[in-house]
């Protein structure tokens, strides 16, 4: 995994050299190994490496054997060994051993067409000077950053924001319809980003720019609507489907462990990492390491089911113990990493596995990513299911009682009345309409966050609706889909990309140049797993019941039958320390006091105070309130981080990270 950035100036202006020197410096953590420059006239490209494969032939950015193109790229290709020795047969003529090469080979024959037949998560681009042209895509699933702005007369491009606003015609301002839905969706939507003038492209998608012509083009979408559903009639056919899920998740694994370097795995003690972890068993005889978080707190600790799995699998193991101190401590790096205003302290403590994973010298750990979405595996479609048994006959007394057995790890929730499960989990006669049914529970909570705003950013978002934006970009036959699909599609087509692949996953990981793989996410298992019925992922409230099915000849039922826990962590507790009755950081309280709030100007100082007291009284107790405190308080180091205190100087013991550099 490595960082790229690029600028290609319109106007046939020569890149300035010291602009896309600061770009690259800001994103050297991601590829701390080499980094390289690459200028020609109105063109320049910039590559940070993090070197995996082709250890001493990979430099970028490179070059073909003309020298007509030039690739900056960020990611691995899975297939290309296949991909080459079918280029070979065209002839073809390699000088390393790289993917990167595989690319610009595979680029001069297909155009832009080529990355239909990747198979991996990649952020690139080609300067392609004979068409005076660059051409940009970003992975299927949107497993790596590609951000880009229009800066002046320029066009600027980069793996990460920071190092588009080292370029001085780029503003520092945040967008308020994009906080909007961060705060009802934990996410924006793309092309938004936190930031304005600063557009995300989307997963599936790629991107052509000309001086004057910039065309965005999808390649691919995920599809769940059931057109190429697998033959329900399942009498005598589950252990087929489970055989070909199988067969598919193990190859899936097989390719993504080639790396020139040693290949760890995460272990949550979760069905997931643990049946990856035990398919790498099977196709690698080498040593496994493997690594993983452990809680001080009960509720989000799984540390006893990772022990298990490691006696089971017999791996070397690591484990990072987080205490609520060391969340709190992190939390404003994790912001200055991902970007963007947060919901949840869940990034920070993914953040410190990263961390623990380079101290033990590995770049490279597999993880199990992919499978709720894909295979039916998150509480929401179980609530969702619920609900809508529910809503055919609203006036039942008996159906919401199943409600009691949605997020049996939730000690809060499972302790509220009947009244308040009814109540939060509400069936109104017009929700089983909304386009959103399965979602609004969570959205409707969420968006209450907005009840801080300050009067300027009331007025800001006023004739603004995040749903608006989100329906407007949703596929043509998404109003024909059940429930359940719908639910499927919004967490496998935006949850999962924005937030679990880029806050918990991308960004956390690269601040220690970390990468991750997930075979979960390998385009075939999508497809199938988008092939099957629905009951073959969820058998009444059964969850990933087909994946359970293949994955018993080779866990333990104890990890096969346990209930989904969703990675989840302490929220508010790693901010307060009620024993002593104060903040644990001393950022906490500045950020949060009515002066600092007031000063930023997006909050309402008056009403963060009331919600500081209820902390202080150790009244905020629900989940909302936690996300509400989250919320604020990531919102006011972003600003504090990119917007007041952001600076486009680079400290020229930067110029280290350029000596380091070749220039071409």
């Amino acid at each position: 995994m490595c960082g790229i950035c690029g600028i290609i100036n319109s106007d046939g202006r020569p890149v300035d050299r010291g602009v896309l020197d600061d770009m690259l410096t800001r994103i050297r953590h991601r590829g701390p190994d080499e980094c390289g420059v690459f200028l020609s006239g109105r063109a320049g490209l910039g590559h940070a490496r993090l070197s995996i494969i082709d250890l001493s032939g990979g430099q970028q950015p490179m070059h073909n054997a003309d020298r007509s193109l030039w690739i900056t790229f960020n990611g691995e290709i899975f297939n290309y060994i296949e991909l080459r020795e079918e280029l070979i047969r065209k002839g073809r003529k390699f000088a390393t051993s790289s993917d990167t090469e595989v690319i610009l080979h595979l680029y001069e024959e297909e155009g832009e067409d080529c990355v239909r037949k990747l198979n991996g998560q990649w952020a690139f681009a080609i300067w392609d000077s004979n068409q005076d042209k660059v051409f940009l895509s970003r992975d299927r699933l949107g497993v790596r950053p590609l951000f880009y702005a229009e800066a002046g007369r320029s066009f600027v491009f980069a793996s990460e924001i920071k190092a588009i606003l080292m370029h001085p015609s780029v503003p520092r301002e945040l967008d308020f319809m994009a906080l909007s839905q961060t705060f009802t969706f934990w996410h924006t939507l793309p092309p938004r980003t936190a930031f304005q003038g600063i557009l995300e492209l989307p997963p599936g998608c790629s991107m052509t720019v000309r001086a004057n012509d910039r065309k965005i083009r999808r390649y691919w979408q995920i599809d769940v609507s059931g057109e190429n559903q697998l033959n329900s009639d399942l009498i005598g056919r589950e252990d087929s489907y489970a055989e070909r899920l199988g067969e598919l998740l193990l190859d899936a694994t097989r390719i993504r462990l080639r790396a020139d370097v040693p290949v760890g795995a995460y272990l949550s003690g979760g069905l997931d990492s643990s049946l990856i972890t035990a398919m790498i068993r099977q196709v690698s005889e080498a040593p496994l390491v493997t690594f993983s978080l452990s809680f001080e707190e009960p509720e989000y600790d799984e540390s006893s089911f990772q022990r298990q799995m490691v006696s089971h699998l017999k791996t070397e193991h690591r484990e990072v113990r987080c205490t609520h101190d060391d969340i709190g401590q992190v939390f404003p790096d994790v912001i200055w990493h991902t970007e963007k205003p947060l919901l949840r302290t869940a990034p920070a403590p993914m953040y410190l596995l990263s961390k623990l994973v380079r101290d033990n010298g590995f770049k490279v750990v597999l993880t199990g990513e992919g499978s709720d979405e894909m295979l039916g595996g998150y509480d929401i479609f179980k609530e969702t299911k619920i609900r809508s048994f529910w809503s055919a006959r609203p006036d039942s007394r008996l159906r919401p009682l199943l409600l009691r057995r949605l997020y049996p790890y939730m000690d809060s929730l499972q302790r509220q009345p009947e009244a308040y499960l009814r109540m939060f989990f509400r069936v109104r006669p017009e929700d089983s309409l909304n386009l959103f049914f399965s979602h609004l529970p969570r959205w409707e909570m969420t968006s209450k966050i907005a009840l801080f705003f300050s009067e300027d950013a009331r007025s800001r978002v006023r004739e603004y609706e995040p749903y608006a934006e989100l329906e407007e970009q949703l596929p043509a036959s998404y109003r024909s889909w059940d429930h359940f699909r719908r639910a499927q599609y919004l967490e496998a087509a935006y949850l999962l990309p924005g937030y679990i692949l880029s806050s918990q996953g991308d960004r956390v990981g690269m601040a220690h140049a970390i990468e991750g793989r997930f075979p979960f996410l390998d385009h075939r298992v999508v497809e199938f797993a988008c092939s099957l019925p629905p009951n073959l992922k969820m058998r009444g409230l059964d969850e990933k019941h087909l994946l359970k099915r293949f994955a018993s000849g080779m866990l333990p039922q104890s990890i096969v039958r346990r209930h989904k826990q969703p990675y989840r962590a302490p929220d508010v507790n790693c901010f307060f320390n009620a024993a002593k009755g104060r903040f644990r950081q001393d950022y906490v309280e500045d950020l949060m006091s009515p002066s600092c709030v007031r000063q930023f100007g997006v909050f309402n100082p008056d009403a963060v105070e009331m919600l500081v007291t209820k902390v202080r009284n150790q009244q905020a107790t629900s989940v909302r309130d936690g996300m509400a405190f989250v919320g604020i308080l990531s919102t006011q180091i972003f600003i504090q981080q990119f917007i007041n205190h952001f600076t486009t100087r680079t400290n020229h013991a930067t110029s280290s990270a350029e000596a380091a550099c070749v220039y071409h």
